[in-house]
């Protein structure tokens, strides 16, 4: 026989617990399971259009190292999560940290 288990002397009371250990890993395996988000790249139109700038700004934050940029070919693109963690906060929050769901979001 092929692809096939045979369980010898084996009682219904330990397949059940069999069964138990491998649900209880399952449920484990899934509350912490985080799928990967696969990287999303943005031309440099997305880019300038997404900041409401021109290409030559964005031209210029990648010469002075602002932005990174990463090609191929002669294409290049910008990876939007490094984008979005470049922008800097402004007014009473300028330089400090911002973590969501902590403390330091409310307002004093």
């Amino acid at each position: 026989m092929k692809n096939s288990t045979i369980l010898h002397e084996i009682t219904p009371e330990q397949i059940t617990s069999l069964f138990q250990g491998i649900q209880s890993q399952l449920a484990e395996i899934k509350q912490n399971f985080v799928p990967k988000v696969p990287t999303e790249y943005l031309t440099r139109s997305e880019v300038a259009k997404m900041l409401k700038c021109d290409l030559s700004t964005v031209h210029n934050w990648t010469v002075k190292g602002k932005l990174i940029a990463y090609g191929i070919g002669n294409r290049v693109y910008y990876k939007r999560n490094e984008i979005e963690e470049v922008l800097l906060p402004f007014g009473k929050n300028k330089g400090t940290v911002i973590v969501p769901g902590t403390e330091n979001n409310k307002e004093n």
